[in-house]
């Protein structure tokens, strides 16, 4: 084997292009947390958060597809392990190494917030809800994948939403980096994610309905057209939490011109569910909700 494809395997096990997008939200929710670019110090910790992210990211995908191993070898024979091309001792190493590379970031994060002059109006104390997020998502994995928890993967709509609260504290762990963990923006835009990826979620789980006999998903327990409407609703909820912020006044009531694209777009949605377009609807929503992030981005940093 090449060296280029033993990269390539090992992307693909950690789906490295899915979990930049978790690097993305701590920057995300950092600058909105900070109205701008953050810097010196606060610059490190988001630098830190974001590899403790990229980490736990890569040792959950890691994990699921150790889980997913004999499914996998029917529904995905191409994938690393099922082929062979990595093995599943290498995989339990590699998944053991990415967490606690996780935990070591967010252990030197700790020292470098402990051992610095914090600006005025800054303590330590701020940044310790970071651990409990951390934690928080740790017990989300543990009660998603491992069979000795509450197995959510397998639970239809309460994993897609365990899955959609893991994504959405990505933004908030951001916004702790920067020492400012109850900042409302940073809040908002976690129920943003959350409404958003859980339609999304249950719309992939209609479209892989073939590929997914005997697996306990929302749209194999209650049917397609069922789970369509579902997603719609959760749709409609992540157009409240779009509005709601600029009409409470958590961001400036005139920015809301910014999000008219956003929400233009998530309307287009509910014609592609009705027509059973899956896929035109899964990616809708992805669109959707990159030009809301955008757009809520853009109203923090003005």
């Amino acid at each position: 084997m090449s060296a280029n494809s033993a990269v390539s395997d090992w992307s693909t096990l950690f789906r490295l292009g899915n979990n930049l997008t978790g690097v993305f939200g701590v920057f995300l929710g950092s600058i909105v947390a900070v109205g701008g670019i953050p810097e010196d110090m606060i610059l490190q910790t988001t630098v830190l958060h974001a590899s403790s992210v990229l980490f736990f990211m890569c040792s959950w995908n890691a994990l699921n597809d150790i889980y997913d191993f004999e499914i996998d070898i029917i529904n995905r024979p191409d994938r690393p392990l099922p082929d062979g091309r990595i093995s599943l001792k290498n995989a339990k190493i590699a998944t053991a190494i990415t967490m606690i590379s996780s935990m070591a970031s967010l252990i030197f994060c700790y020292y470098l917030v402990s051992t610095s002059e914090l600006d005025e109006g800054l303590r330590i104390s701020d940044w310790y809800p970071s651990i409990v997020i951390w934690a928080l998502a740790l017990t989300l994995l543990i009660n998603y994948e491992f069979p000795f928890g509450l197995r959510l993967k397998d639970k239809g709509l309460p994993g897609n939403i365990a899955i959609s609260i893991s994504v959405g504290l990505v933004v908030v762990f951001g916004s702790s980096a920067a020492l400012q963990p109850f900042n409302m923006k940073a809040w908002s835009l976690f129920f943003v994610g959350i409404f958003y990826n859980t339609s999304r979620e249950i719309i992939k789980d209609v479209e892989d309905m073939e590929g997914d006999l005997g697996r306990n998903t929302l749209a194999m327990r209650i049917g397609a057209d069922n789970a369509r409407t579902t997603a719609w609703v959760m749709s409609i909820l992540a157009l409240a939490s779009i509005l709601l912020p600029f009409a409470t006044g958590i961001f400036p009531p005139l920015h809301v011109v910014l999000v008219i694209p956003a929400v233009m777009t998530l309307m287009m949605v509910k014609g592609k569910i009705i027509l059973g377009e899956d896929k035109a609807a899964s990616s809708m929503l992805k669109k959707s909700m990159l030009l809301c992030l955008a757009a809520l981005l853009t109203s923090s940093v003005l």
